[in-house]
Parts: structure tokens; sequence; C-alpha cells
């Protein structure tokens, strides 16, 4: 059987971090009866944005875990935090053994020495600060997807993530097979069931655009200033951050530059991770991008590897390989070849077997206490948030990029390199590492 790197990799990290590794010990490690473990036993986590995602999915599945407390929460938007705090308590009731405090401003959580690791589900622009002062401060980090807003935030994060010897996972939970067969589709690739792969396409929206919002009355209890953070001061627009707490549509911030990416580091974050995993290029990535013969479009840009595999935005919705001997899509809920046989015929011993990860919040869980890198450790995260930036630049910008994915620039092209991050408010500048 052929393993991926990422397994041999977790095997050696849980043996060599063993000094450095917390003294936490699950409870069943201790000979006693399945139930909630003793307190001291629990990691204590908080949690920094607690908008949809957050008191959906995240909040969901932390709660329903044993070796887990949540204790503090975190929310510029007042009815948002609250209501975060108030069901934290509600499910742990007389079983917790402290309260769910909520704040305002993030470093109240990160300064905090009995809080082990945080999750970050704040807005795109408000990932990167938080990520590195948590590291700093000796913190593991969830960090929702795309990990950053900008090519040179990605780097910093992981710069911070090794420097302080922190463990993160990013918000790319096709990597745990949540929503459909991703691992299993990469396997194949990977395998050569459709032949060597001459060309991918990645289906999914376009890019964002700078806000154009008109002012609105401000929502009472937000603190609007800090929402904004280091983006350029504007007026409160309720699209940006919904009235009455929970935004429902799905945060309309994607669609502008300040805030995000658009479509493309949206569900763009999963489906070009997909790609980049099996493409073999978790620690790499394209080496030129072209935009098309009309950028405004948003869609047709084209990234180019090293080893001449050309990958494009647009087709299908999902991802689809394009190979010498077939084809294979992948998206959620969908898997499919051309020929069928290659997504039909279980993997033999002699074929690649990517790491199984036992489901997004727990793999991290688990990486945390033995030290480990989580299926999607920071570089995967930075690097796949980074194809989706780079295609963003050709297209905001209507021009070719040469990129240099081992020194992460743009070599001698000037212009090209000061595009890596924006202009940011006072006092908000990116952290040194």
């Amino acid at each position: 059987m052929i393993h991926s790197r990422q397994t041999s990799r977790r095997s050696f990290l849980k043996t060599s971090a063993a000094l450095t590794a917390p003294m936490i010990i699950p409870a069943t490690a201790l000979g006693r009866a399945p139930g909630r473990a003793a307190a001291s036993e629990r990691l204590s986590v908080g949690l920094i944005g607690t908008g949809k995602m957050c008191s959906g999915y995240h909040m969901n599945t932390l709660l329903g875990f044993d070796d887990v407390q949540i204790t503090a929460v975190c929310d510029v938007d007042t009815t948002r935090r609250e209501i975060a705090r108030k069901r934290v308590a509600e499910k742990y009731g007389a079983k917790a053994d402290t309260g769910c405090d909520a704040y305002n401003h993030f470093r109240s959580i990160i300064e905090r020495d009995d809080i082990d690791a945080v999750l970050i589900a704040a807005p795109d622009h408000w990932h990167a600060i938080p990520v590195i002062e948590a590291c700093q401060a000796g913190k593991d980090v969830y960090c929702e997807k795309p990990l950053t807003l900008t090519v040179l935030e990605a780097k910093r994060c992981i710069d911070a993530v090794r420097k302080h010897g922190r463990v993160l996972q990013t918000g790319s939970q096709q990597r745990s097979s949540v929503f459909g067969p991703f691992r299993k589709a990469c396997e194949f690739v990977r395998s050569g069931r459709i032949g060597k792969i001459q060309k991918v396409t990645v289906g999914v929206g376009g890019p964002s655009k700078w806000c154009d919002l008109p002012e609105e009355e401000l929502e009472p209890g937000l603190d609007w200033d800090m929402w904004l953070g280091p983006a350029a001061q504007r007026p409160y627009n309720s699209a940006l951050s919904a009235r009455g707490g929970i935004s429902k549509p799905w945060g309309q911030w994607r669609q502008y530059r300040e805030y995000s990416g658009g479509g493309q580091t949206d569900i763009g974050a999963h489906h070009y991770d997909i790609a980049q995993w099996a493409l073999g290029m978790d620690e790499s990535g394209p080496v030129e991008i072209n935009p098309p013969e009309d950028p405004t479009t948003g869609t047709g840009v084209q990234y180019i590897y090293e080893n001449g595999i050309e990958m494009f935005h647009g087709g299908p919705s999902g991802i689809t390989f394009h190979g010498t001997d077939g084809t294979l899509r992948i998206d959620r809920g969908h898997l499919s070849s051309d020929p069928e046989d290659a997504t039909k015929e279980p993997l033999g011993e002699d074929e690649v077997h990517l790491y199984n990860s036992p489901g997004h919040h727990r793999d991290w869980l688990n990486a945390i206490r033995d030290r480990s890198r989580p299926v999607a450790d920071v570089e995967i995260g930075a690097r796949s948030a980074t194809v989706c930036h780079l295609g963003n630049l050709a297209y905001w910008h209507g021009r070719s990029l040469r990129w240099d994915p081992k020194n992460w620039n743009f070599g001698d092209d000037k212009e090209a390199n000061s595009w890596m991050d924006y202009e940011r408010r006072d006092p908000w500048q990116l952290p040194k590492v």
C-alpha cells in the first residue's frame, strides 16, 4: 500500500513531539467509563466570530464532544455573542465547571492563560491578525477558509504557526470527506485511474468587487469600527453585518474586495484545495497565471503548474480532472468518471491511500493532543487560499503573473509584489513574525 506523505509525517510528529505535548490524557486512556471528561482533561476553546457558520456547524460539533469545553465567545455584535454564550451555558448546564464568558474583543480570549485553543470564524479580513496573535500567545487554532484575505497574510500565518510550534487546522472540511467522497477522488487521480493529468477545471463563482453599498442606520449593539478593523472606513450597511444577529442568507460581505475574494475564495477555497490535493501540490502551487481575454467576465483564468498541468477557473460545478485515459469529476454529492470503472473499482493495496480524517474538528483536537499536523495544516490552507488570490489578482489587474511558490513572490515584478497585501487602517497592521 502506498501512503501519502501526510500519513507518514503525522506518525513522525507524534513520536518526535512527545516531550512538548501538553499533559492532557483522554478519560478512556485512564480506564474510566465513557462520558464527560474531567475538567483537567478537557481542552478549553474560545470562539472568535459567532455568526451563522459558528453558531451552526462549529458549535453543533464542539458541543457534542465530551473532552472539550467552550469557555469563551467573542463577537463585535452584542446579539450574536449573547446568543452564543447562552447556548453554551444551556448545553453544559450543571455539568459545566466554569461559565462561558462573552467578549467584544478577540484579544480578551487570546490573552487568557486558561484557554488552550481558539476557533476563528470571523469574516475573511479578520482571519490573519487573530491567527498570528493566537500563535504568539501559545494557542492552537482552527481558522475558517479561506485562511487569509491576501497572499502576504498566507505566508505570515505559516511563519507564525511554525515559529511558535502551534497546530492550525484550516476549515477546508472537504478534506475530511464532508459533503462527498473528496478524499477518494484524490486517491483515484493520484493512483493514475484516468492516466496522466493534463488539465483541471474548477467550477466556482468569480472574483469580488469594491464595496459600493449605501449607508444605512447602524445596527444597535454592533461595534462597527471593530467590524471594519484593518479595512478602510465606510458607513454601515446591513448586507455586511446583518441585523438581528445571525446572517441570513450567508454573509454578503463575501462579494466585496475589502473583506473577501468572492466566489473564488468562498467555494473556491474548498475546490481549489481539492485540486491541489489531487495534484500533489500541497507544498507548492502554479507558476503562471493568465487572465482571460476579457477579465471582466470573471471566468476563464488559467493556472499553469511547473509540470505543465493547466488548471482553468470555469466549467462544470466542482472539479473536473482530464487525464490521458479519461476524466473524473467530483462535486458535493457527486463523483463520476469516464470510463466508469475508474471510480467503481476499489483501491488496491499498491495504490495511493491518503490520510483518512476522523472528522475535521476531531482531527484538529487529536492533532492538538499529539502535536501532529492536521489534515488541513496551515501550509495547505495558505497555499490553497493563495491559488484563489492569484486568480483574483489576474482578474482585477488584467495581466499575466509569474509566481514563485518556493520563495512566495513574483520574482522581480515590483508591481505584482505590491499587490500581495493592502493598505491597512491603524492600529491593525499585520503582525511581524
